[in-house]
């Protein structure tokens, strides 16, 4: 059981220093959320809450993802840092990858790729890509994105993405795995054929048991059930070290949590105190899953 520390919406001066409580509590990532503006008005309800509202407002603090594992990278040691989820829907692959390819030499390979679609019309459009065909711009998305970062030079000529031969230097120091957001059926796909991992927005306990078991059936069906497979989860209904030890029999292998959360603390709270939260969940949490 592997526990990831997420910075979701905390003041963007704090990060380093959460960054470096994680890493000697025994925390093994930090994730990495992902908005690229908030529009005054939107045109699709947020998949992730009951009433499709965002639970964020327009003076929320958002790091550009990749910024901010650079940073954090540069301060800490062992500690590893993924997206969850980068939106890829409105974003040039070519571009990114280049952004990929300097992250993972930055941090030495400590950089995981964690993707989804988008859910906002208005951040495709204000972004310069289309939202009709979302699904499949994405799909081919990741193959140049996989492309790239495999190093050598490549090419690629595909219904969305045309380019000749091209390089990008340097190549990552390893394998940069890919994580796959989202709960759709589709998405869940995705996850099985192209990804190393899923990642899960807020789910309850017997949606999340659902869902897991419902990927290592499609892992099967793609000749993938023993393949390495992270199963990353924020479960909203189940905590503490047994609650954590069931998410683990069903199958979560990475659980996200923000353990000042527990202790009353919102995202705007002073740094201390978050530090506190973090040096506590180590000592009477991570240091005693395994017992």
């Amino acid at each position: 059981m592997k526990f990831t520390l997420s910075i979701a919406m905390n003041p963007l001066d704090q990060l380093g220093e959460l960054a470096r409580a994680a890493e000697e509590a025994g925390f093994s990532s930090i994730a990495l959320p992902d908005s690229l503006f908030y529009s005054e008005t939107v045109s699709a309800d947020y998949p992730y809450t009951p009433d499709g509202s965002r639970f964020w407002t327009e003076e929320t603090p958002w790091a550009d993802p990749l910024v901010a594992a650079a940073s954090m990278g540069a301060v800490t040691e062992r500690l590893t840092f993924y997206t969850s989820v980068l939106k890829l829907g409105s974003r040039n692959p070519v571009l990114l990858a280049r952004q990929v390819n300097s992250v993972a030499a930055l941090t030495g390979g400590r950089f995981g790729l964690g993707l989804g679609v988008g859910w906002s019309p208005e951040e495709f459009q204000w972004c310069g890509a289309p939202y009709e065909k979302r699904g499949k711009r994405v799909d081919e998305a990741i193959e140049v994105l996989r492309l790239i970062l495999d190093g050598g030079m490549v090419e690629f000529h595909g219904e969305f993405f045309d380019f000749d031969k091209l390089r990008m230097s340097p190549t990552p120091p390893s394998k940069v795995p890919f994580y796959i957001g989202g709960h759709t059926d589709v998405a869940l796909r995705r996850a099985a054929r192209v990804a190393d991992g899923w990642s899960s927005a807020m789910m309850k306990f017997d949606d999340l048991r659902e869902t897991i078991a419902k990927l290592r059936g499609l892992l099967v069906d793609r000749g993938r059930a023993d393949d390495p497979f992270e199963y990353q989860a924020v479960c909203i209904d189940k905590f503490g070290l047994d609650g954590y030890r069931e998410q683990g029999d069903i199958g979560v292998t990475d659980i996200i949590t923000m353990p000042w959360v527990f202790d009353g603390l919102g995202f705007d709270a002073e740094v201390g105190p978050k530090l506190d939260s973090i040096k506590k969940f180590g000592d009477e949490i991570i240091a005693k899953i395994g017992d």
